[in-house]
């Protein structure tokens, strides 16, 4: 058996999710379709993990700080945020929840970024995605593009789920 079935044998394979939209446009503008958090909401359920809390809040420290509480306070499982991660001076979504972290993973980071690269080019080094663990729960940061939400979620985070979540649950 190899390493990665053998970390993966035995963990639950579906988890419940939240997913937070953090951007402050979209938050005054509800009419304005969140794309992002659509395709979150897609893939999440797609693959068999239960969606238990959804909402657009804006780019706000306070606010996101809420967000985040009511997403562990939903019981969720795994938190995807999509949005507030730019170089802007209101892009502050990636400096208040690493402030919640508990421990960070940073290779979540590092293989988002190369896989962008693989698709974008050096556009790639504006990402400034995250992921790591507050309390008992796997927080994710992403991008508030669509394909980008799409690419952490399909081909880096959902198919590593329940090895993640069996070990941020030990």
């Amino acid at each position: 058996m190899s390493i990665p079935a053998r970390h993966r044998e035995g963990a639950r394979q579906y988890y419940k999710c939240a997913i937070l939209t953090i951007s402050t446009s979209k938050h005054k503008n509800r009419a304005e379709k969140d794309i992002s958090g659509s395709v979150a909401r897609s893939l999440v359920r797609e693959r068999g993990h239960e969606v238990v809390y959804y909402d657009v809040i804006p780019d706000i420290e306070e606010r996101i700080y809420k967000g985040i509480m009511n997403a562990q306070d939903s019981g969720a499982e795994f938190i995807v945020t999509t949005g507030g991660t730019g170089l802007s001076k209101d892009d502050v979504t990636i400096e208040t929840v690493s402030k919640l972290m508990d421990k960070e993973l940073p290779g979540f980071g590092e293989l988002f970024r190369l896989k962008s690269y693989e698709q974008i080019g050096t556009a790639a080094i504006l990402s400034r995605a995250i992921a790591g663990v507050i309390g008992s729960n796997a927080v994710f940061c992403l991008p508030g593009s669509p394909d980008a939400v799409r690419l952490a979620l399909a081909e880096i985070i959902l198919p590593e789920i329940p090895h993640i979540m069996r070990h941020v649950r030990e």
